[in-house]
Formats: structure tokens, C-alpha cells, sequence
């Protein structure tokens, strides 16, 4: 009887482990992000365990420049808990690989984030930018 509920509590501890192997896993966003001169492809999220960077939202993927010939910068920015957006910037003419982690220092872990990519048109004229793509733990 002893061993039965050994391998009981065995077996549920093990099935327990993966299923949080599971939710920490990289899941794969289908659509692209995209907009007039920027596209933000290969995109996949994780989010963190509350008990390691900060429970953060992870995200990487390739971002790319969709109009050479404009002169403009692209960038993604990803924001937590409706919280103020964090830039990441991209390079002219180019592609990048881009992986960060966003989170909210106040709380033990972040539950939803927002993500959009952009194209900088500088100063006199207003950025254009996806529409916000919404992701929840």
C-alpha cells in the first residue's frame, strides 16, 4: 500500500511538472505584425514563472524593414499591464533578431502584455503603427 501511494504522488508531482513545462513553453503568434514599411514575423512569447525575471513577458522574433527606399527606422513596442510602452528599436534597410523581456517591477508576475510594430517617420509626421495585438498569461 506504502508503494502504491509512493507512485501515486509520484505520478502527480511528475504530471504537475509538465504541465507547467507546458505554460512556460514558446508559443508561436500566426499573424505577423505588420504595417505600411514594417513587418515583425517569427514571432513567439513565453511568459516567465513568477519567481524568475520578475514573471516577465518574453518575447522574440525577426523585425524587418518593408521599404528600403523610404529612410525610415522601424521599431516593436511591448508594454505591461497597460503600463507605459517600451521601445525596441530595429535598423535601416535591414532585419534583426530581437528577443526582451517586458515586465511590471510591482507585481510578482506580469499576466497580460500588449505588442505593436511601427515605421518612424520622424518628427513632422506621425508614426504608423499595427494594431495592438493583445496577449494574456
Amino acid at each position: 500500500m506504502r508503494k502504491f501511494a509512493t507512485a501515486v504522488v509520484a505520478a502527480g508531482l511528475f504530471f504537475g511538472g509538465m504541465g507547467v513545462a507546458v505554460a512556460d513553453s514558446w508559443h508561436s503568434v500566426k499573424d505577423p505584425l505588420t504595417t505600411t514599411g514594417a513587418h515583425f514575423e517569427d514571432v513567439e512569447y513565453r511568459w516567465e514563472p513568477a519567481g524568475e525575471k520578475h514573471g516577465a513577458f518574453r518575447f522574440r522574433g525577426s523585425l524587418r524593414d518593408g521599404n528600403y527606399s523610404d529612410g525610415h527606422n522601424t521599431y516593436v513596442e511591448v508594454r505591461a499591464h497597460s503600463y507605459g510602452w517600451q521601445r525596441f528599436k530595429g535598423v535601416q534597410k535591414s532585419s534583426v533578431q530581437l528577443e526582451n523581456i517586458v515586465y511590471d517591477g510591482a507585481t510578482r508576475y506580469t499576466n497580460s502584455a500588449d505588442m505593436r510594430v511601427c515605421r518612424d517617420r520622424g518628427s513632422l509626421r506621425p508614426n504608423n503603427c499595427s494594431p495592438i495585438r493583445p496577449f494574456k498569461r
